[in-house]
């Protein structure tokens, strides 16, 4: 069910969230809130465990198609088409599945990463990208993030992905390193490990070609 939820909820990141408000104010930047994630600009919508939140309204979401949310939500279904390539594969007419336990994970790991990224740049804006559905930074050529889970690993996990690949056993993932939450505990934890990264790209030689 892990996958599934995360799935769905990425989907309603693309769909719901960052597709409407592409369309309406040019931007596929979302952000994590207070209980879950939401857009930036108009439409204003975000996600609270299994609901969409519109205005003072809560929209059960789980068994609902994504089009069926973006009706109860007022906007246009769909990806943010022609901004980039991957994203969750699924489609406007998928039915949403969703668990709690598992969506309040997502949430949780979320909270962890936007605290750490926060405390490591103070000056960053943290965002939500609908691509991969992580919430990043990039400082000096190297990108900071938290992922509840992908193709590479189906956990949730931070990572630090240097533009220029390092070398050592600190870099364990083809894009640098990554280290599931489970080992990482909390927003300080996460944030060590962050800035371990920063130390250990300023003198880890880099990967020659």
């Amino acid at each position: 069910m892990a996958e599934t939820t995360r799935r769905a909820l990425h989907g309603v990141a693309e769909m719901v969230l960052a597709g409407p408000q592409f369309r309406t104010s040019g931007s596929i930047e979302l952000a994590v809130t207070d209980g879950g994630f939401g857009t930036v600009a108009r439409p204003l919508l975000r996600v609270r465990g299994t609901e969409l939140i519109v205005g003072e309204r809560a929209v059960p979401m789980n068994g609902l198609t994504f089009r069926e949310v973006a009706s109860a939500a007022d906007v246009e279904v769909g990806r943010p088409e022609g901004v980039y390539k991957e994203g969750s594969g699924l489609d406007p007419d998928d039915t949403i599945g969703l668990e709690v336990g598992e969506a309040a994970a997502i949430e949780r790991a979320f909270a962890w990463g936007l605290e750490a990224l926060q405390r490591l740049a103070p000056s960053e804006r943290p965002i939500l990208w609908p691509e991969h559905f992580d919430v990043a930074i990039t400082v000096d050529e190297v990108n900071y993030g938290v992922s509840p889970g992908d193709a590479y690993l189906s956990e949730p996990y931070a990572y630090a992905g240097p533009w220029r690949t390092r070398v050592g056993a600190f870099w364990n993932a083809p894009f640098g390193a990554a280290r599931p939450l489970r080992l990482l505990p909390g927003a300080t934890a996460v944030h060590d490990f962050f800035c371990e990264a920063r130390d250990r790209v300023a003198s880890d030689p880099v990967r020659e070609p």
